[in-house]
């Protein structure tokens, strides 16, 4: 490790002030609540937890980083704010990263100075403990080939890339704004406000280019002398106007990918922080509703707002170009008459797509329950009267479609035109007045002005109404994005698993109280169970009864109204909403739970890191063959690498079942729940499948009906 590196590492017992440093680096204004101590524990996983925890308790997201070895040079010079625990003699220490550019970084130091690191050192300090375990062998195969020098040194690297190609390099933890932070503040962070400003800049600047290129051809026109100089001042600023376009049009385009993907993430985040009542009102209709309209907003929104603050930074411009000129007050009050039509225009336009809007929703949640119910209506339905509904409901539609059309009709063809005619007529006056020549120069290039912004503006303004009527679907999604989920106690998440983790009582639940939203009833009432290391529970009772819903109780789910739920003597509020699921795996029946687009390993290691390593993959292959899916591994041509389809839908009833187990078992959690997991398996099977269950969990509790 160089010299310069080592000055800029933190000590270990130092790791909160590191962490409080980078956050007002971010821009991140700290909380009240002080960080706790450094953590005992010395090992990467546990520090890692100490980071992440840490940083939700400021208000960031800490995201490790596991990169192949080849790229970590690459991972650390794109790092920005982020910190990096290297592995030095005496121990971890901790690297403070700056966003940099080429191959210097920039580290903060213990002293809050600045300091310039090569990147490569940094590179080499994490890689520098896994080389050395296959440098020996390098060596002698370059001894072997006779090669010396700088020849040996670029071979060196080359080869040691190639062999560690599937080694991965962890430490690094990126620090940024979560997706459930403020919307100003992720502007902020994601550079949009400032990117916005100089936007609206560039376009003032574009607008007084191009309005002193046409005073200079209209006053030279006008007053008879346009001679070969002003014809060559009006083609050097009309030049100039296409550096400054091309930057404009590049920093637009910029702006609205990176608005789409601040948007998309919280749409993500909020999707995600639903509780399952808010999603069980729904039907699967409804729900792709809400995707496609999330589509709209990305696709038109934020182009058309973009484009509609253009436009209106145009039309106050253009105004003031016309007021300053020979028409005056006529052609504002003729500017202002004319808004005012639009504005009712657009009020009808967007009363009408509100009703279009409504009606093809309807139409996109009737058709996904129809095809869901697809045979039930072949088996029940007469064919005469199977697509009546259908039928009145496409004429509905193509109805509402046509009277949209024709309320679209004057924004598109008569917003710019009409006004034009008009602005013209209200300059007459000053015309027939014999006004001075540059005055009416002014209100020509006014009016033309004010033609092409409202030209813009029409286009831009049909396109946000669509995308309000779609923000009224995703709204909820944004705003649940802002529930706030409380996080474990960094102290808590940094310590190490004790001796006595295998004795003693693991989950004391006392007097749980919950009743569904909208039910005077509770569905759990008073339920309380005591859970010890090693026991295995089995819970039934009737269909209806609350099984499920105690079990989403027990797992964190679901919060109770009432009671204590304590996991190892530690409540909720102490281990967070995230701490506590991952010490409790839950597998929820069958319809709650899902298997997503990917590979086999994928869905089965998603509760662990990722990418996984190689003991991650050999244990979920044993873990599958202990539970009879040792012939479905040999029928995929990839093996854990197959990808099962969307859903799942190339495995069998069974054979999800046993996922969702091996799911809950690669977790690692102090309790396993089940619920129904064994509904549908044969008797050879379930003894099978219990008894990998039984061995390869501490504690575990099975509901399953009588």
């Amino acid at each position: 490790m160089s010299d310069a590196l080592q000055e800029a590492l933190w000590p270990l017992d130092r790791l909160p002030d590191a962490l409080e440093a980078l956050a007002v680096r971010a821009g991140v204004q700290l909380r009240a609540s002080a960080l706790p101590g450094p953590p005992n524990a010395r090992d990467l996983p546990s520090l890692g937890r100490f980071i992440e925890a840490a940083a939700v308790g400021q208000g960031l997201e800490a995201e490790a980083v596991s990169t192949p070895l080849p790229e970590v040079e690459k991972m650390v010079q794109g790092l920005g704010h982020a910190t990096v625990i290297v592995e030095g003699k005496d121990g971890p220490r901790i690297a403070v990263t700056l966003p940099s550019r080429g191959g210097t970084l920039k580290l903060l130091g213990p002293d809050h100075t600045l300091r310039r690191v090569p990147a490569r050192a940094l590179r080499d300090a994490l890689c520098a403990g896994k080389e050395a375990a296959a440098l020996p062998d390098v060596e002698r195969l370059l001894d072997r080939a006779g090669l010396g020098g700088s020849r040996r040194d670029r071979t060196r690297a080359a080869v040691l890339a190639g062999r560690l190609a599937q080694v991965h390099i962890q430490g690094a933890f990126i620090l940024r704004l979560p997706p459930s932070a403020p919307a100003r503040l992720q502007a902020r962070s994601a550079g949009l406000s400032l990117r916005l400003s100089l936007l609206l800049a560039l376009q003032a600047v574009d607008f007084s280019l191009w309005m002193l290129s046409w005073w200079v051809i209209g006053v030279g026109a006008l007053q008879g002398r346009l001679d070969s100089g002003w014809l060559l001042a009006w083609a050097l600023l009309r030049l100039t106007l296409v550096p400054l376009r091309m930057l404009a049009t590049w920093l637009s385009g910029s702006l609205a990918v990176d608005a789409a993907l601040q948007l998309k993430s919280r749409l993500l985040a909020g999707a995600l922080r639903l509780a399952p009542e808010e999603m069980r009102r729904e039907g699967m209709g409804q729900l792709l509703g809400r995707t496609l309209e999330a589509n709209a907003i990305e696709s038109i929104g934020i182009g058309g707002a973009l484009s509609a603050l253009s436009g209106l930074t145009e039309l106050v411009l253009s105004a003031a170009v016309m007021a300053l000129g020979a028409g005056g007050l006529w052609q504002l009050l003729a500017l202002v008459a004319w808004c005012a039509l639009l504005a009712l225009a657009l009020r009808r336009y967007h009363r009408l797509r509100g009703e279009w809007t409504s009606a093809r929703l309807e139409l996109v949640h009737d058709q996904v329950e129809r095809m869901v119910g697809h045979r039930t209506r072949l088996a029940q339905e007469a064919p005469a009267s199977r697509h009546q509904d259908e039928d009145h409901a496409l004429d509905r539609y193509a109805e509402l479609s046509r009277r949209m059309d024709r309320a679209l009709l004057p924004l598109a063809a008569g917003a710019s035109r009409g006004f034009l005619v008009l602005a013209i007529a209200a300059l007459l006056p000053a015309l027939l007045g014999r006004k001075d020549p540059a005055a009416l120069a002014l209100s020509v290039l006014g009016a033309l002005l004010a033609f092409g912004a409202l030209e813009k503006l029409s286009g831009a303004l049909s396109a946000l109404s669509g995308a309000a009527l779609s923000w009224k679907q995703v709204a909820p999604l944004f705003d649940a994005a802002a529930r706030q989920e409380r996080a474990t106690a960094p102290d808590v998440a940094a310590a190490p698993p004790s001796p006595g983790d295998d004795q003693g009582v693991v989950l004391d639940a006392h007097e749980l109280t919950y009743r569904h939203r909208g039910r005077a009833e509770p569905v759990v009432r008073g339920a309380s169970l005591r859970l010890s290391a090693g026991d295995r529970v089995l819970l039934q009772g009737p269909t209806g009864s609350g099984k499920s819903t105690l079990a989403s109780l027990l797992s964190g789910l679901r919060a109770p109204d009432s009671g204590l739920l304590l996991l190892r003597g530690l409540d909720q509020h102490t281990l967070g909403a995230e701490g506590f699921r991952k010490r409790v795996a839950c597998a929820p029946q069958f319809h709650e739970n899902h298997v997503l687009t990917g590979t086999f390993a994928f869905n089965l290691l998603m509760g662990r890191g990722w990418p996984p390593e190689q003991a991650d993959f050999a244990e979920a292959e044993a873990i599958c063959r202990e539970l009879g899916l040792g012939t479905l591994l040999q029928r995929m041509p990839a093996g854990l690498l197959q990808t099962v389809g969307e859903t799942g839908w190339q495995l069998s009833h069974g054979e999800k079942s046993r996922l969702f187990i091996a799911r809950a078992l690669l977790q690692r959690a102090d309790v396993v729940l089940l619920d129904e997991s064994f509904a549908a398996l044969d008797p050879l099977t379930l003894r099978q499948a219990m008894k990998c269950v039984l061995q390869r969990s501490k504690t575990v509790i099975v509901i399953a009906h009588p």
